[in-house]
């Protein structure tokens, strides 16, 4: 069981469950380096990926919007990691934190900019397009970008990485729903 729903293991799967598993299990998050694990030792999905095996058809558009977000964005490394991690500030989400405070530090973050975006604070440091990409993913964490916003960060950073943001704020926000809905715990095997 993982929180309150079995973990499904492969075998159990049915057709379409199973290439929603080889998907995720074998797609861009399992190649290179692995800063969290995917599978637990039987080959069930860890995480908000178990849950995802629940309506495959859904389940399989909201992973291949996840692995856009992350592999096809434009987004640098330490801007997509570090608004995850505002996400997960923002939700109290420990599965995101933990896996996305991993990968941040693989990108660059620093142990004090990790601390800094635990506590949904943006850290010191970034530089100006950084920065402006932090504070465009804090106001949509809070609803809206405004216009002053708009006319200034947002203009710097321009209208194609707005619409990444709010799409990887939507999307981590989701995940972090399902992992507290089905009570996903980060140490779960």
């Amino acid at each position: 069981m993982t929180g309150r729903i079995p973990r499904l293991r492969p075998d159990e799967l049915d057709p379409a469950q199973r290439a929603l598993h080889d998907a995720v299990a074998s797609g861009p998050r399992a190649s290179g380096p692995q800063h969290f694990a995917l599978t637990d030792a039987d080959g069930g999905l860890l995480g908000p990926f178990n849950a995802l095996l629940l309506s495959p058809e859904l389940g399989g558009a909201l992973q291949a919007v996840g692995a856009a977000v992350r592999f096809a964005a434009d987004l640098t490394p330490r801007v997509r990691e570090a608004a995850i991690l505002l996400v997960a500030a923002a939700e109290d989400c420990a599965f995101e934190r933990h896996a996305h405070e991993a990968v941040g530090r693989a990108s660059g973050l620093t142990d004090a900019e990790l601390a800094a975006l635990r506590a949904g604070d943006l850290p010191g440091g970034a530089d100006d397009d950084e920065a402006a990409h932090l504070r465009v993913t804090r106001a949509l964490l809070h609803g809206d970008v405004d216009d002053a916003l708009w006319a200034g960060d947002a203009a710097r950073i321009g209208a194609r990485a707005v619409f990444e943001l709010s799409t990887l704020v939507g999307y981590y926000r989701t995940l972090a729903l399902q992992l507290r809905v089905f009570r996903v715990d980060v140490d779960e095997p």
